[in-house]
């Protein structure tokens, strides 16, 4: 199952092949980039002025290391930041944990994980001493565990072509009688069934705890109509060839889809599930203190989150970034004040405490 940092690497290896992306800019960052990869592949090479951060591959190094690491290696000349781009999956930060091999810093991951990892005594507190609060939207952006420097969105996406009246919400997307076609859904629970227990009625502000019975069940009333993905080029492609003429995408996807199209393809950020590119560091992580630290530096730096808007469309977390954020992209912004109200953030909690269970029945129902 590909994951949003996944994507947002395929995304921009795609910009840099169209020649939307120039050299320059895909090579900024790969001074630092060469040294990482040196330092990653040998256990033990690392030294305690090194902290490595861990991505999921490609653009991310870049990106990452550019936007992320120079601006605290700038203030903080003892310090070196180096990129992994091995993939920090929440069974490999468990391993390295409990192996007593810990190798990484700081890692791309996300709520649910730094839920469950964290209650498993697997993951180092963030020092909100050193990480300052006021640097994040919102509580869902800060956890106990692990704080997000960028956020991205379910959208719900759809053909104007076949809506001229376009949907509004998830209950048209499981109004088959007023808006017909193939419905696209991600073949993984969190994501669907939020929008299945919206489509049901239920207020925002009280969309948790889930009721999962219902979900499952509202979902199974449209399983004939549904097709489901596993890659955001996928989802991308179920939409492009009218295999599905409505789906719930990540919104980075929806942005390359209404652009491309000339606006045939649109999208809503009403309902939209809001969610934290929270970035954990494991229980005993060779540079220690200085993760916080540079943590702390990548919430605090508002100019570069909007930078990393620009380059891989994930949303800025830091309050001051919203007015530095370029008329064009707000539209394309899940932070952007007024599509961030009409959202709802995801409850890493509570699916970091019911993710396993809940995602095998949603598996089995789909597939069965």
């Amino acid at each position: 199952m590909q994951s949003f940092q996944q994507d947002c690497v395929e995304l921009a290896l795609a910009k840099f092949r169209r020649g939307e992306m120039d050299r320059r800019t895909l090579l900024a960052g790969l001074t630092a980039l060469g040294v990482g990869a040196a330092v990653a592949g040998k256990a033990g090479a690392q030294t305690p002025q090194n902290i490595v951060m861990v991505n999921w591959g490609g653009m991310a190094n870049q990106a990452f290391g550019r936007f992320y690491g120079e601006p605290f290696m700038a203030a903080n000349p003892g310090f070196r930041v180096v990129q992994d781009s091995t993939g920090p999956s929440a069974g490999r930060i468990r391993s390295m944990v409990e192996s007593g091999r810990v190798t990484w810093d700081l890692c791309d991951s996300s709520a649910t994980s730094a839920f469950l990892l964290g209650g498993m005594n697997l993951l180092t507190p963030v020092d909100y001493n050193v990480v300052n609060r006021d640097h994040v939207l919102g509580p869902t952006f800060a956890l106990e565990h692990g704080a997000a420097p960028y956020s991205f969105s379910n959208v719900l996406v759809y053909d104007s072509q076949r809506f001229p009246t376009p949907p509004t919400g998830w209950a048209d997307f499981w109004d088959l009688r007023r808006f017909p076609g193939t419905r696209l859904l991600r073949r993984d629970a969190a994501g669907a069934l939020d929008a299945a227990q919206m489509s049901l009625g239920r207020p925002l502000p009280e969309l948790y705890p889930l009721d999962v019975r219902a979900s499952l069940a509202r979902v199974r009333e449209i399983r004939r109509n549904l097709v489901f993905w596993t890659s955001g080029a996928e989802s991308e492609q179920f939409i492009r060839t009218g295999e599905a003429v409505m789906g719930q995408i990540w919104h980075t996807r929806a942005k390359v889809l209404e652009q491309e199209s000339n606006g045939r393809f649109k999208f809503i950020w009403n309902q939209g599930i809001l969610q934290p590119g929270i970035f954990v560091s494991p229980r005993g992580n060779p540079a220690g203190a200085a993760a916080q630290r540079l943590l702390a530096s990548m919430l605090a730096n508002a100019e570069q989150q909007v930078e990393l808007l620009k380059f891989f469309g994930n949303g800025p977390t830091n309050p001051a970034a919203a007015p530095l954020v370029p008329e064009e992209y707000k539209r394309f912004n899940p932070t952007e004040p007024a599509n961030a109200a009409v959202q709802v953030a995801q409850n890493g909690r509570w699916w970091g405490e019911n993710y396993a269970r809940v995602n095998a029945d949603y598996i089995d129902m789909v597939t069965g």
